[in-house]
């Protein structure tokens, strides 16, 4: 990449970065003279948020490496492979994110059930 497409970004980045902190500080700080509950800023981690991001990403890169090796054995064109190919296992990514979802969240009922 570029230094003119690089450095804008990561300044931008910088720039989001350093913004998100300082209001995240200020609603804490707020929060802690009003004497109130910070059980709702607790940053735990989503896992099921994680691992949707996750089955996302390796969808992508399993849909570049399937691209790559069809635009260069066969007639097909390469941004047509990569994009189908980057659209069909990010799409086969968030059908299994389904699934496993849907396991997790029915077996987490049936515990609070008991």
């Amino acid at each position: 990449m570029n230094a003119e497409v690089i450095v804008p970004i990561s300044v931008f980045a910088m720039v989001f970065g350093i913004v998100y902190i300082g209001v995240r500080h200020k609603e804490r700080m707020a929060l802690i003279r009003t004497g109130g509950n910070a059980s709702n800023l607790d940053t735990k981690g989503n896992v099921l948020g994680s691992l949707k991001w996750g089955m996302i990403f390796i969808g992508i890169g399993l849909g570049i490496i399937v691209g790559k090796i069809i635009s260069s054995s066969t007639a097909m064109e390469e941004e047509a492979a990569f994009f189908s190919m980057i659209c069909l296992f990010g799409g086969i990514a968030l059908m299994i994110y389904y699934i496993v979802a849907n396991r997790f969240k029915e077996k987490n009922n049936t515990e609070k059930t008991q």
